[in-house]
């Protein structure tokens, strides 16, 4: 269950999703492209596309409850290899909290069990793109110690990218 959330309420839980939550993993994404108005698949394309995601080593998606088991926010992470360690990169492709529920420590609980999570699949780094413009949520990581600079150099780190 998403709508209906009593602001009041913060999270209780943080856990791992399963496939039988590829539903309302699909629900989140969508309302969160659609509250930054990016274009976006269907709620239920993207549940289809987390049914079978949700099923892969690869992929891990937390989501944070209240203790009515509401859905507050959720946390996707993508794993990959790289040469330039033993074990794989970890990239944070979204991280969401439903709007009337921020600022009260969802966002930070989804993020503390993301970099265990991952870091416990032997992952050497955690990888996050930031609009340059979007300060507040540049902010809140940089407060969890990212950075966007290469350790020993002062020039920002930028990601490019190239539809196909």
């Amino acid at each position: 269950m998403i709508g209906g959330v009593d602001p009041s309420t913060t999270y209780d839980a943080v856990r791992i999703a399963g496939a039988a939550d590829s539903a309302l993993v699909g629900r989140l994404l969508f309302d969160f492209n659609t509250e930054f108005e990016t274009p976006t698949p269907s709620a239920e394309e993207f549940a289809a596309r987390f049914a079978h995601l949700l099923g892969r080593d690869d992929v891990l998606v937390l989501l944070a409850e209240d203790g009515g088991q509401t859905a507050t926010g959720f946390a996707y992470l993508t794993l990959r290899p790289t040469p330039y360690g033993d074990g794989p990169l970890a990239q944070l492709e979204e991280l969401y909290v439903v709007p009337p529920l921020r600022d009260r420590g969802i966002g930070t609980a989804l993020l503390t069990r993301a970099v265990t999570e991952v870091g416990g699949r032997g992952a050497i780094e955690v990888h996050i793109n930031v609009d340059e413009v979007d300060v507040d949520t540049r902010r809140f990581y940089e407060r969890h110690g990212f950075v966007n600079i290469e350790p020993g150099t002062d020039y920002r780190m930028l990601c490019y990218l190239r539809e196909l």
